[in-house]
């Protein structure tokens, strides 16, 4: 089967189990028999991989494999060099030390869709936007190490997976596409 791009709205949850005042993937999708590659907690929104191929969910999820993920990040205040050096080094979020990434200060992305509802806006506090690009993945991970560094995540938008990434897939939030599942990491090299 292909790999299944979706983008994945806010405030839906990241399985197909239904739940009563909340909507999940099943909402959006139809497929019989796929499940996601990684997850997106429900206030995260942006890009997922699923299939119904356990090896290919593996090597997409699986941190070894390291499918490097971009997030676009909008942050209460404005990065500046000490908290982008901070964020790329390993930080220590007391459970766990973060691995190196990449954090680079960017503008807001011109492809980038409107949320809904919208972020809070307060006139007194500037906001700003960066792309994190991790190749590891825990829980909340991004939204933790923005906060440890004075930047508390106001939105977070997962654009990228590997070779997959919104900006070149145009995907409205809600939508899905299938693509070839040996475009990922050399997938299916031994299936």
């Amino acid at each position: 089967m292909p790999l299944i791009l979706f983008n994945k709205p806010f405030q839906v949850l990241c399985q197909f189990s239904r739940e009563p005042e909340r909507e999940s993937l099943a909402d959006y999708l139809d497929i019989p028999g796929i499940y996601p590659a990684g997850r997106l907690d429900a206030d995260s929104e942006g890009l997922m991989l699923l299939t119904d191929d356990g090896r290919l969910q593996h090597q997409i999820a699986h941190p070894d494999h390291k499918e490097a993920k971009t997030y676009l990040v909008q942050v209460d205040g404005v990065p500046d060099a000490a908290a982008l050096a901070r964020l790329q080094a390993p930080l220590d979020l007391g459970d766990f030390v973060t691995k190196p990434c990449r954090a680079v200060r960017i503008a807001e992305p011109a492809w980038l869709w409107p949320r809904n509802p919208p972020i809070r806006v307060r006139q007194d506090k500037p906001t700003g936007w960066l792309a994190i690009t991790l190749e590891e993945g825990k829980n909340r991970q991004v939204r933790r190490m923005t906060a440890a560094v004075g930047l508390p995540t106001l939105r977070l938008v997962r654009a990228s997976i590997g070779p997959f990434a919104l900006a070149t897939h145009p995907l409205m939030p809600g939508e899905w596409m299938e693509v070839p599942a040996t475009a990922i990491g050399g997938a299916k090299k031994s299936v």
